[in-house]
């Protein structure tokens, strides 16, 4: 049983399809939830305990939300879940569009890590991050702006395990699949088939839901993974494991 005894857990993103799913699972778990979004962003369900708006992407914000964070207590856990994507291909990657997904999806949580660090360091029970990445930081399934973000997210929450576990301090990473959230919308609205045409590329036949991958997170943010640090954790209905189409032709 996953129980985190009251204290607090950061979550970024706590307004969208996992960061809801991640609030009532945390929450279920004893967790005491800090939910972080954009202003304008709904963060009055159940479960949370403390709700911030403020804007990744200003880095000022994002050290006053620390500072005042850290006032009231030092975290047990920071779940950097927020990202974002629109650039389909690289023919769609702007200069501006670079930048924005680059720093949304990477640089925000980087610094937001680095401005938990130092209060998190050697804690009686220990603390935690999770950065929720992609299965596109694997392999090339589009979004390239977006899979360079999170690839390179991996190697920062590397680079916190390796440097920060003689500090008490574990960091891991969820690799979610497709996740059926509304961030699919505006590609069903374009192309409606297509979510049984992704399906089946699947070894599952389906895609992920949001609350498994809250569940995986929510174990890496846990004591349950004490002994776990620098692991991926995919989330990815079995897309991972093989090459189901290519089997499939052969067969």
């Amino acid at each position: 049983m996953i129980d985190f005894g009251g204290h607090s857990v950061i979550v970024t993103g706590a307004g969208g399809g996992v960061g809801s799913a991640l609030v009532k699972v945390l929450a279920d778990c004893g967790a005491r939830v800090v939910a972080c979004d954009r202003k304008g962003v709904d963060l009055s369900a159940d479960g949370i305990a403390e709700a911030s708006h403020f804007d990744l992407l200003d880095d000022a914000a994002v050290a006053d939300f620390a500072a005042r964070t850290l006032s009231a207590g030092v975290p047990a856990a920071v779940i950097s879940n927020a990202g974002w994507t629109r650039a389909e291909t690289l023919a769609a990657v702007t200069p501006e569009a670079l930048d924005r997904e680059v720093d949304l999806n990477f640089r925000s949580a980087a610094l937001l890590s680095q401005a938990f660090l130092p209060a998190m360091r050697n804690q009686p029970s220990g603390a935690a991050f999770v950065f929720v990445t992609s299965v596109n930081a694997m392999f090339h399934c589009g979004n390239p702006a977006y899979s360079a973000a999170k690839a390179a997210l991996t190697a920062w929450m590397r680079a916190i395990a390796t440097e920060e576990g003689r500090n008490g301090i574990r960091a891991n990473a969820v690799v979610p699949g497709s996740i059926r959230t509304g961030a699919w919308d505006h590609r069903i609205a374009r192309k409606p088939e297509i979510l049984g045409v992704v399906s089946g590329l699947y070894p599952l036949g389906r895609l992920v839901e949001p609350a498994e991958v809250a569940r995986a997170a929510a174990f890496l943010a846990s004591p349950a993974a004490s002994g776990i640090t620098g692991a991926a954790l995919t989330v990815d209905a079995g897309l991972t494991a093989g090459n189901l189409p290519f089997l499939e032709q052969i067969s």
